[in-house]
């Protein structure tokens, strides 16, 4: 198969079905409480070092797997022939996303952040309908409008109960943008793969990249700083399970039910993020409460 044929689609079956939701919501726990942990690393480290340090933790993590999976003739072949897709699937679903985020943390709480990310899955829908020839049917569409109308309530109610708009935000909307596009790339020219192979080798051709970005700044110095044993912990989590065990569960949903269900899992992380906004001492107001709502219906509809 060459990198522009389609993967082959597998049918629904009730027990697949469960288990992509039992995925979802896994997912959903993990990168929704991701906002948290950027916002406790931050607490010692620098916006780039907890971008470049999650990456290079999450790379050190499937160096077991990419010793083994290299000693493989056919898949030593199937990623030489991709990998223009798994570096552009590492930049848009990894790295260029982590450094925004790590960014923007410094500048949004949590809650917000997370709300933000509702916009994947209209992304997702419309960059699948003009680049990869993806039809949206009319519920579907329903269904992504009425979250990402859900998600708008989140986003400009996260912070002072009225209507504002922070300028932090364009920069998470960019990173939607490269989540939507990743999955993508993903469902089309990755989804034969299983998930632990394409996913480690995403992590391989942008692992070197985050290291020499970490190298240059004073990460070793801020290893003795006061407070490193909370921002530490968080930011091994983030790299380890955030952005290295969660990635192989997220290819294997996209795997098990299309790009969009796997998309879809940004309509529940702001309620987990909400909850760690609600426990970190942040204010929750009753419009955020009506979009978390609008959320979860846009979710059902999408994939009804």
């Amino acid at each position: 198969m060459t990198e522009t044929s389609t993967a082959t689609t597998v049918p629904a079956t009730p027990a697949r079905t469960w288990v992509a939701w039992a995925f979802l919501c896994i997912l959903a726990l993990v990168w929704g409480s991701s906002f948290i942990l950027i916002k406790r690393s931050l607490d010692v480290f620098s916006s780039q070092q907890v971008a470049a340090g999650r990456i290079f933790l999450a790379w050190l993590f499937f160096v077991p797997f990419l010793t083994h999976q290299s000693r493989q003739p056919q898949i030593r072949t199937s990623v030489k022939q991709r990998w223009v897709v798994l570096l552009a699937a590492g930049l848009l679903g990894n790295l260029i996303p982590a450094f925004i985020f790590a960014f923007a943390g410094a500048h949004l709480n949590s809650s917000l952040s997370g709300a933000l990310n509702s916009l994947s899955p209209l992304f997702t829908l419309l960059i699948g309908a003009f680049f990869f020839g993806r039809k949206i049917p009319g519920r579907q569409l329903a269904g992504v409008l009425l979250g990402l109308a859900g998600s708008v309530l989140l986003v400009f109610f996260s912070t002072t109960g009225r209507f504002t708009v922070n300028a932090y935000a364009l920069l998470v909307v960019i990173a939607t943008l490269c989540y939507g596009t990743n999955i993508n790339l993903i469902g089309r020219y990755l989804g034969h793969l299983p998930s632990l192979v394409s996913t480690s080798w995403i992590f391989m051709s942008i692992g070197p990249l985050a290291l020499l970005t970490l190298l240059p700044t004073d990460v070793f110095q801020r290893l003795s700083a006061p407070g490193v044993g909370r921002s530490l912990p968080a930011l091994l989590t983030l790299g380890v399970f955030g952005s290295g065990v969660m990635t192989i569960l997220f290819n294997r949903v996209v795997q098990l039910a299309g790009p969009v269900f796997g998309s879809s899992v940004t309509y529940l992380i702001p309620i987990v993020a909400l909850c760690w906004g609600i426990a970190d001492g942040e204010s929750v107001y009753f419009t955020q409460y009506a979009g978390m709502g609008i959320c979860l219906l846009g979710i059902y509809l999408t994939n009804k």
